[in-house]
């Protein structure tokens, strides 16, 4: 291929595989280099190629809610920087096109010999904490000041040379400072580690036949996502459902979406107009989050062999109003909108696409990541900690087969912390971890069954949770029953204290603290039920 510009459909899928070959080098580079259990077991991290206009090349198969993000806020640095060799820009600002505070997001340019530009990369990766109310980074929150150090897009490394001042201020405003340059230090060897993929690529293909591949590889990708958009019936497809509360009220915070398509066209309209206005608590999503839903939900249809790159993004039109739950404009809260409010964008982008096409759509997983975080002084180790974890719960039926049971869905796409590693890296013990039986919601095709998680604590701890689904069912489709909510319960001195699904605490010596997570809703067969608001 070497010499040749030619593009036929081998070579368009040699390409494919070339550069998400490049992130996925630079996934296994940083979860081998990183420290925090989160990104090296859990494997929370997302790593994507852009191309020399800072295009959307290729992700690698990581965090759906980052990856259909980033292409915002390469965007942001393109605007704001003209990056040269060696330089690397640090970020996690929910409103310069990150998502909420602990992602923490690395971009740099990637130059051959002769000082030509031939794309970019982009790594993001959650660290378990970056300072704020409360360890962790997830606290009931009703402004962004208190989720953390906000870090706007700045040079983290200028020209191959460290921004030692700039790393010692973020350093001091987190509690774990070194697993935070631990996870750090594994990014900027992931981004280098990018780089030098795509110079491999230049050096191997020519900078002419790569730059030409990635050009039809957005044209193919717009070319799936509009086929997929023709197959929806020209007409009007509304839907809605809500997140049990926003962490400081009771009430119900709903998510309205209208899907257009007008006859003769394969754009397809998103409108989120109706949705609630955004919340004092922190369950609001920044635009990127939403975009991200939106990529994800249409990407889930169009085929397991299909491209994700700038091309698939050209045929959505976003309308998502500004100050509303899922547009949210400073100083709002936004910690839970990138991993509760993102799962109900979801659901309800689910649930108008069931009318449009039945036999495409599944009935509702269980819509939540079932946020937990902690930390204290682990007196046995002499060292401070702080712990963030996702929990898996059940998949909705779908036409295709039943839900699975005990897993990390849609916008997550992370595994669990093995007992093993919590129990030797935390003053933790494990009680149960065992699945909850009969969560799943019957159908023809059945939900997955969530897990109940008991945690015992061996050391004094401050507790977080966000969670969602222990008010509101995920619902079936088709005549599907709905899944189970799910429930969090302290348990202190043999006696049970059941909490919302948002709740910030302290717990203490041998405490016990059971998550039970929902179950994914049925498929079909059963007579239809209602579940709404």
């Amino acid at each position: 291929m070497a010499g040749s510009v030619d593009v036929d459909p081998l070579s368009l899928q040699v390409f494919s595989n070339l550069f998400s070959s490049v992130a996925e080098e630079m996934g296994v580079r940083l979860q081998r280099s990183a420290r925090s259990p989160n990104i090296k077991m859990r494997r929370d991290f997302s790593c994507a190629v852009f191309d020399s206009g800072g295009h959307l090349l290729a992700q690698a198969a990581h965090i759906p809610v980052h990856l259909g993000a980033m292409p915002l806020a390469m965007q942001v640095v393109a605007e704001r920087f003209d990056l040269r060799a060696g330089d690397v820009v640090i970020m996690n600002d929910p409103y310069a096109g990150g998502t909420h505070l602990p992602d923490i997001s690395l971009v740099s340019p990637a130059f051959t010999d002769s000082g030509e530009r031939i794309g970019y990369v982009m790594s993001r990766a959650h660290h378990s904490d970056v300072g704020g109310l409360s360890p962790g980074s997830m606290p009931r929150s009703t402004e962004i000041y208190q989720e953390g150090v906000i870090i706007p897009p700045l040079l983290l490394v200028e020209g191959e040379r460290l921004n030692q001042p700039l790393l010692d201020l973020i350093l001091r405003n987190v509690r774990t400072p070194e697993e935070r340059w631990g996870d750090l230090a594994a990014q900027l060897a992931a981004q280098r580690a990018g780089e030098s993929g795509l110079l491999r690529l230049a050096d191997r293909y020519g900078i002419a036949s790569v730059a030409l591949h990635g050009g039809a590889l957005h044209a193919y990708a717009e070319q799936v996502m509009r086929a997929l958009i023709a197959r929806i019936e020209p007409g009007s497809y509304r839907f809605e459902d809500c997140l049990d509360d926003d962490g400081q009220s009771s009430e119900a915070v709903i998510i309205r979406v209208e899907l257009r398509r007008d006859a003769g066209l394969t754009d397809l309209e998103i409108d989120f107009s109706g949705s609630d206005p955004q919340r004092t608590g922190g369950v609001n999503a920044v635009l990127a989050v939403t975009f991200a839903a939106c990529l994800y939900v249409l990407r889930c249809l169009t085929g397991e062999d299909a491209p994700v790159n700038a091309g698939s993004m050209a045929p959505l039109r976003i309308n998502a109003p500004a100050a509303s739950v899922v547009c949210a404009t400073p100083p709002a809260a936004v910690a839970g909108g990138n991993v509760e409010t993102s799962q109900r964008i979801v659901d309800v982008l689910f649930g108008a696409l069931a009318l449009a096409l039945p036999d495409l759509a599944p009935a509702a997983s269980q819509g939540t990541m079932n946020n937990l975080t902690f930390g204290g002084y682990d007196t046995l180790r002499g060292r401070p900690f702080a712990y963030y974890e996702t929990i898996g719960g059940g998949m909705g039926g779908r036409p295709a087969g039943s839900g699975a049971s005990a897993v990390h869905d849609h916008m997550s796409n992370t595994l669990n912390t093995p007992i093993e590693v919590l129990e030797s890296e935390y003053p933790l013990r494990v009680e149960h971890y065992r699945l909850r039986a009969g969560t799943g919601g019957a159908g023809a095709r059945t939900g997955g069954e969530g897990v109940e998680r008991d945690l015992r604590f061996l050391e004094p701890a401050a507790v977080s949770i966000l969670s969602e689904r222990r008010r509101f069912p995920p619902y079936g489709l088709l005549g599907g029953a709905p899944g189970e909510v799910g429930e969090n319960v302290l348990i202190r001195g043999g006696e049970q204290f059941v909490l919302g699904s948002k709740a910030s605490f302290t717990v203490e010596r041998d405490d016990v603290l059971s998550l039970r997570t929902p179950g994914g809703g049925g498929w079909g067969g059963l007579p239809a039920e209602s579940d709404s608001c």
